[in-house]
């Protein structure tokens, strides 16, 4: 069977989501793993005040990119922005564009997407499953196509415990709610939402179990695979350890823990976290493709790119993890001490909300205000809860994801490709991913450098001093406290004791005189 890499050679590639945190490391693992590839076009979609080769340009120029830099200087010369969007007619392509890409690209990649859970139903179908339709509209003009791969998630059946690498009927027909999505105003669509998308959390996996339905049923003769990785984390192995450039997901959860924001969580501290670093599921969508050109299954292939059944890691995991590197290896500027708790206590998570955050939030603005400063904190908090909300559903329950077709996409691999293109999740040792995932949220999300680590340290030790103060002045206040009281129970336990002592004097005394009677 044909390398990946020599499959690859000579191809022309279409990928949609390329400014995206999967899409930027999609395209560099293409780029650097498969040399021999002659062109990949890349749909961005322009922006206000930023042109589309302006932003090609600024993917390019990331860290991500470094590596294949050494390699490769001229690497950009093969990737060509194409103007469009994914909510537009046609994916907004110019005559000349839709030619182009009908008559030469062969493989086809879609990671476009809304990934807000939160995003309003309207939006969210318009590119979560109108975008899907349109891209299968072009497709089908390929004359060379060979290939499509769509992105999905583990979660777009989250309503089922177990979840199987097959397609599961959609919750809605996609053609009612496209024709939904096209005559009802947003205002309508908005009031009716939670009623359609029951038993799903959120707009985002109800408009991707529609978007898989929409697939099959549209994709005819266009030989189909989609891939559902489950929570995307930071990179495992490459191009770097720990490259994350976001702060969705654990990402977000990650840099809040480690300022000292975010305290506790409604999560299960036992439960499966099925984190999946992005590069990995970057190598099995590679593969996936590389598969379903060269075998043509007669039906769409589905693969759960998840670790829960795999090779386990839990919240607990995550949490103590994340406090031992954030101690060791602190975020600059940290609130308070890194001190993450996940709990299955509504009571003690909401307990905590108010008086571990919120209030010492409100106190905290009181100080920045008397000192001149704009008060921040409340409306972080506020943001934060509101993305922590949305987040407590996944890590509150667990789900059962088979994963039959990947252990034996990867077992079809020779030896070199399953070193160049791994998927194999059972080689990740967790302890040491999640200290450089911490790593990566400092580095390449927040953008701090480790030649400021020793100022970091010194902020930690300073927060260190200030909770002992705090725990002293408290114990301080109960000593105080506990005397204070001893003191009075003992000025009224003397007033009794003397109270008592002089009746039976003046008992005892009347005694006689009661006898001579």
């Amino acid at each position: 069977m044909t390398s990946i890499a020599d499959f690859y050679a000579g191809r022309t590639l279409f990928l949609t989501g390329a400014t995206g945190f999967m899409g930027k490391v999609l395209l560099e693992k293409l780029l650097r793993s498969c040399p021999a590839i002659y062109r990949i076009y890349v749909l961005i979609r322009p922006k206000r005040g930023c042109s589309v080769p302006s932003r090609l340009s600024e993917v390019l120029e990331t860290k991500l990119f470094s590596t294949l830099k050494e390699t490769d200087p001229d690497f950009h010369k093969k990737v060509i922005p194409i103007v469009g969007d994914i909510l537009e007619p046609d994916l907004g392509l110019s005559p000349s564009d839709f030619e182009r890409l009908s008559s030469e690209v062969s493989i086809v990649f879609h990671s476009a997407a809304t990934v807000k859970f939160d995003e309003p139903l309207k939006l969210s179908v318009q590119m979560n499953v109108i975008g899907v339709s349109r891209l299968l509209e072009l497709c089908h003009k390929m004359i060379r196509i060979e290939a499509l791969v769509h992105v999905s998630t583990a979660y777009a059946n989250c309503d089922r415990s177990v979840v199987s690498e097959t397609i599961y009927p959609a919750p809605l027909l996609p053609k009612k709610i496209i024709n939904a999505v096209e005559w009802m105003d947003e205002e309508a669509l908005n009031c009716v939402t939670r009623k359609l998308i029951e038993p799903r959390p959120n707009t985002y996996t109800f408009t991707k179990a529609i978007a898989e339905s929409l697939i099959v049923e549209e994709c005819g003769p266009l030989p189909c695979a989609i891939v559902r990785p489950s929570i995307v984390g930071a990179s495992w192995q490459e191009p770097v350890q720990g490259w994350v450039d976001n702060f969705n997901g654990p990402s977000g959860l990650l840099a809040a823990i480690g300022k000292g924001m975010l305290r506790v969580m409604y999560g299960n501290f036992n439960g499966s976290a099925d984190i999946i670093p992005v590069d990995v599921a970057v190598n099995l969508i590679i593969a996936a493709a590389w598969s379903t050109a060269i075998e043509r299954p007669a039906t769409v292939q589905v693969f759960n790119c998840t670790t829960g059944q795999l090779n386990r890691v839990t919240w607990g995991q995550v949490e103590r993890s994340s406090q031992e590197c954030f101690m060791k290896i602190p975020l600059d500027s940290p609130v308070r001490l890194p001190a993450p708790k996940f709990t299955l206590s509504r009571f003690y998570r909401e307990w905590n909300r108010v008086f571990d955050h919120f209030i010492p939030a409100w106190v905290m603005d009181i100080g920045l205000r008397m000192a001149g400063k704009k008060p921040i904190l409340m409306r972080l908090q506020t943001k934060l809860w509101r993305s922590v909300s949305c987040l407590e559903y996944f890590t509150s329950r667990q789900w059962t994801f088979t994963n039959d077709n990947v252990t034996q996409l990867f077992g079809r691999m020779c030896a070199d490709d399953q070193k160049e293109f791994n998927f194999d999740v059972r080689r990740i040792h967790w302890p040491t991913y999640l200290e450089n995932y911490c790593i990566g949220v400092k580095c390449y999300a927040l953008k701090e450098e480790l030649s400021d680590l020793s100022n970091a340290r010194l902020a930690v030790q300073r927060l260190i001093l200030r909770r002992r103060f705090k725990w002293l002045l408290v114990l301080a206040v109960v000593v105080w406290f506990v005397r204070w009281r001893h003191r009075v129970v003992q000025f009224i336990w003397n007033r009794a004791f003397w109270t008592l002592l002089h009746v039976y004097s003046a008992i005892v005394s009347r005694i006689p005189k009661m006898i001579n009677r």
